[in-house]
């Protein structure tokens, strides 16, 4: 197995047609293969042992991606929002490397050591100049295909390992080859260090759909680009979804050639996927969970479940909306307790997956499942009498209040059924008598005024009485990093000074 037998039959498939860009001004599918072989030619003449990208998406992006596989050496893109010293410590990592770089990264990362770094620019006129490498790459199942960071947010970055049999295993468990019309064009605007964005290039390239990037996201950017290249796919995280169903709100406007749209990377409000259903009516939704680890998607809420829950009257049918769906055919999914051992429907517990797409590995550390192929996620979840997954984040997150775990999930859930709060995150806050009380910071919607008592009296309703917000917080917005991933620890630290309310109040 080996990423590039992917390239290879898309090429020999459909190789005139436009792979990468704007139709008749991209590069073919046969194009980037010819890239792709000339990249794997500088890369073993360079003697390098991975090949580094720090910069926004380009042509490069996948020309990198097959032409390190060509060549025998990881993929490693890295987050280039980093601060300096934790960028150049990755290289360091990773070196001897060479590392293809955005004009405003070069002075940042100098002279690798043992490596280089080359502009981008620079790096697609070299790969122009330069003879293919010959037609042939390692098939052995078990060599690494990429290196992913983790987004460092709490700590020092750990290096997640997927092996080309991860990916390609994916791909050909949730991707029909050839399976694109010619027309179809999809719209990537995740970062190039995130699954989401190197699985919508391996999934696109195998169906022989049409890749449209979008460097940097911004909502009104993502609607114009649709509009412009008759986008027919796109996969986004909530946050970007929320904003690009306010801009479609305010102009007045939908995207009539949008076929698919799949979200997922965080939990989505009800009411967002509710608005972007009726804004865009045409439009087939999914709701895609996975994660690093897992190479991508393990479970998926598609497009007739999305129509049934919307259509529903039963509170149970529609609350699946919420949920991440059911689990792919290649996969096998469980809930267990602290124990490891299996709960029953309904009950919350920690997701544990398997199948060949999951690695779970870290550089430095060993295998990442059991003996059984058993692959933890460090997310909590439960399943209801259906088999639909319902996440309710990482356990880290879990807010535990005299003894209770309380789930941040649920009690945001019920935050945003109040009218007038656009947003809301829930996080513990240290309290002297109860250890952690439920603390809420939430964005309301343009012109609403926030009524704490209202809001805690809905939540002492809806939920009990535990759950209701000792402390609330209102802000403009929250802090997200630049996946869409909801920063906690930055609000965490601004809430643990904040005195809670009243045990009247809040208990």
């Amino acid at each position: 197995m080996n990423i590039m037998m992917l390239l290879e039959m898309a090429a020999s498939g459909f190789g005139d047609r436009t792979a990468v860009g704007s139709i008749g001004q991209g590069l073919t599918y046969a194009q980037l293969f010819d890239r792709a072989g000339r990249t794997a030619a500088l890369l073993q003449a360079a003697d390098t042992s991975h090949a580094g990208l720090v910069d926004v998406a380009s042509p490069a992006l996948p020309t990198l991606l097959f032409g390190s596989a060509w060549a025998g050496v990881p993929f490693v893109p890295m987050n280039y929002r980093l601060d300096d010293a934790t960028l150049q410590g990755l290289v360091r990592r990773i070196a001897p490397a060479t590392v293809v770089a955005g004009a405003d990264y070069l002075g940042v990362l100098g002279s690798p050591e043992g490596g280089s770094a080359v502009a981008t620019d620079d790096f697609a006129n070299t790969v122009a100049d330069t003879d293919p490498a010959g037609p042939e790459w390692s098939m052995d199942a078990e060599d690494l295909a990429v290196l992913l960071f983790t987004s460092g947010t709490t700590g020092e970055p750990k290096a997640a390992m997927l092996r080309h049999k991860h990916l390609v295993s994916y791909i050909m468990g949730s991707v029909e080859f050839m399976g694109a019309g010619e027309d179809e064009a999809t719209l990537v605007s995740v970062p190039p260090y995130h699954i989401a964005g190197l699985s919508a290039i391996l999934s696109s390239v195998f169906a022989g759909r049409r890749i449209v990037q979008l460097p940097q996201f911004d909502a009104d950017a993502w609607i114009d680009t649709a509009l412009a290249e008759g986008v027919t796919h796109a996969m986004v995280v909530p946050t970007m979804l929320a904003r690009i169903v306010e801009r479609l709100d305010a102009r007045g406007e939908t995207i009539a050639t949008l076929r698919a749209l799949s979200y997922g990377g965080g939990k989505m409000p009800q009411p967002v996927i509710e608005r972007a259903l009726e804004l865009l009516p045409t439009t087939n939704f999914v709701n895609a969970y996975g994660l690093t680890e897992t190479s991508s998607t393990i479970a998926l809420l598609g497009p007739d479940e999305h129509r049934a829950a919307m259509a529903s009257d039963e509170p149970e049918t529609r609350a699946r909306l919420s949920s991440a769906g059911k689990p792919l055919p290649t996969i096998e999914l469980s809930i267990r307790d602290e124990e490891g051992a299996p709960v029953p429907d309904g009950e919350p517990g920690e997701i544990w997956v398997r199948g060949e797409q999951v690695s779970g590995e870290y550089v430095g550390q060993g295998a990442g499942t059991d003996a059984e192929g058993w692959f933890c996620t460090r997310d909590g979840g439960w399943l209801d009498d259906e088999g639909y997954l319902f996440v309710t984040g990482r356990l880290d997150d879990v807010i535990i209040r005299g003894g209770e775990n309380i789930s941040p999930g649920e009690i945001e859930s019920s935050l945003l059924k109040i009218d007038g709060i656009r947003e809301a995150a829930a996080v513990g806050v240290p309290d002297d008598e109860w250890g952690e009380v439920v603390g809420a910071v939430v964005v309301p919607a343009a012109g609403t005024a926030i009524d704490e008592a209202a809001v805690r009296e809905h939540v002492r309703t809806d939920l009990r009485s535990s759950k209701v917000p000792a402390v609330i917080v209102v802000r403009d917005e929250l802090p997200y990093n630049d996946t869409g991933k909801l920063l906690r620890r930055v609000l965490r630290s601004e809430l643990a000074d904040t005195a809670p309310a009243d045990d009247d109040a809040a208990s």
